[in-house]
């Protein structure tokens, strides 16, 4: 069963995705969207309206999420969680036949896309969201990160058999995808959606600073950051300054998008992609620093810090 007529060998991704970007990748779940909202004809870029309002936990950046209703009132998309009663491969076949997308919790050890990351090397869990299966002969196509691609045979076993055959194995979250009522708004009709989510995203905006909050986090942590291992490292990074960085040059883009239909914020959507570049510099100052280079971050940080602040300013004085 195939629900779009495309392959991995010809699939385009989005342009959110392009080799120039200073963050490849973002983040599983706004990759995954990205690129089948790609796959369905719509630009992404006119949804990311919620990385205005993205935040410092405390002890991570927020895992930015494309927000369901967001979805729906742009796309016309409606987005739940499902309920596998059956085995999901089942499941991914049935609705696939009705005209249905599902997003599936998945093992990225079986995710051959991953090769040299954590395909058959560790256990990573991920989403994917099926576009063809064939259970007969154990293939799958499958949306994933910032690509489409396929796998079959001991990967397809992994996929979808193990919760079956292992009863320790809780079976994955699903959310199902219908598109029953999918709809292209004109562009007075998105423009105007768009900047009404702008207006809602940035009334959500943090109330103090998250990368000052994040600075003085990193001065406590780095001590243990640099007795422990590069493992760690890694995902401190990917938890804090991948998340500040990538949320940033997407909040750029959709500044960029604003600006080509006459919204006058081009210095903000510059500002932001100085934001994603000071945080990718941070990053290589930060991994250099935990391994015992003597590097001083503060001043990166505190200069991305100034950044997040005037582009919040701008873009509450049009519209907040």
């Amino acid at each position: 069963m195939t629900m779009l007529p495309i392959d991995s060998a010809h699939y385009r991704p989005s342009r959110l995705h392009d080799e120039d970007r200073v963050w490849g990748a973002t983040n599983c779940y706004v990759d995954l969207w990205i690129e089948l909202l790609n796959a369905l004809g719509f630009d992404s870029t006119p949804a990311l309206a919620f990385t205005l309002s993205v935040d410092f936990e405390g002890d991570q950046w927020q895992s930015f999420k494309f927000p369901l209703e967001d979805l729906r009132r742009l796309y016309g998309l409606d987005v739940a969680e499902m309920n596998t009663w059956r085995e999901v491969a089942h499941h991914v076949d049935e609705q696939l036949a009705m005209g249905r997308f599902l997003i599936v919790e998945a093992d990225s050890y079986f995710l051959p896309d991953t090769d040299r990351l954590s395909y058959r090397v560790e256990h990573v869990k991920t989403v994917i969201a099926p576009n063809m299966i064939d259970r007969d002969h154990q293939r799958l196509g499958y949306f994933h990160n910032t690509g489409y691609y396929e796998l079959q045979g001991d990967d397809f076993v992994g996929i979808f058999e193990r919760a079956r055959n292992q009863p320790e194995v809780l079976p994955p979250y699903v959310e199902l995808v219908k598109l029953d009522r999918i709809h292209h708004l004109d562009e007075d009709q998105l423009l105007d959606a768009v900047l009404g989510l702008v207006r809602v995203h940035l009334r959500r905006r943090p109330t103090t600073n998250p990368v000052r909050r994040f600075r003085q986090r990193l001065d406590r942590d780095i001590a243990w950051l640099r007795s422990d291992s590069l493992a760690t490292f890694h995902l401190y990074s990917y938890a804090t300054l991948r998340q500040l960085g990538s949320s940033a040059e997407l909040a750029g883009s959709l500044c960029e998008w604003l600006t080509a239909r006459g919204e006058p914020i081009s210095e903000v959507a510059s500002e932001f992609r100085e934001l994603a570049l000071g945080a990718k510099t941070a990053q290589f100052q930060l991994a250099r620093l935990v391994s015992g280079r003597n590097i001083d971050v503060g001043p990166i940080l505190e200069r991305i810090e100034h950044q997040w602040d005037s582009t919040m300013r701008g873009l509450a004085g049009h519209y907040a």
